[in-house]
C-alpha cells in the first residue's frame, strides 16, 4: 500500500484489487465430469427393465428427465404430497 503526502496530511492509497483470471480449463473439466455422471447415469438407468423401474418409481419417459434435472428434485410431486399427508 502507498502513502500519499499532500498539504492537509498523509492520505492513505486504496489498495488495487487484483483480478482473477478465469479458470476456463478448471470449468471444463467440471462440466466434462457431470457430464459423463450424467451418461452414466442415463445408460446404467436404460440397462433395467421395466419392472426394475417401477420397483424405483421410475417410468421409461421419466429417465431423460432424471438425468437432465438436479437429484433432489421430483418429477411428479410424490414426496410434497407424502409431506402433506403425514401429521
Amino acid at each position: 500500500m502507498s502513502t500519499t503526502y499532500t498539504a492537509a496530511g498523509s492520505v492513505q492509497a486504496p489498495a488495487t484489487q487484483t483480478r482473477r483470471r478465469p479458470n476456463f480449463l478448471g470449468r471444463y473439466f467440471n462440466a466434462f465430469c457431470a457430464w459423463r455422471i450424467r451418461q452414466s447415469l442415463r445408460e446404467t438407468l436404460d440397462e433395467l427393465s421395466d419392472l426394475e423401474l417401477r420397483d424405483i418409481g421410475v417410468t421409461r419417459g421419466e429417465i431423460d428427465y432424471l438425468v437432465r434435472a438436479d437429484l433432489s428434485t421430483d418429477p411428479r410431486g410424490c414426496l410434497e404430497r407424502e409431506a402433506k399427508s403425514v401429521p
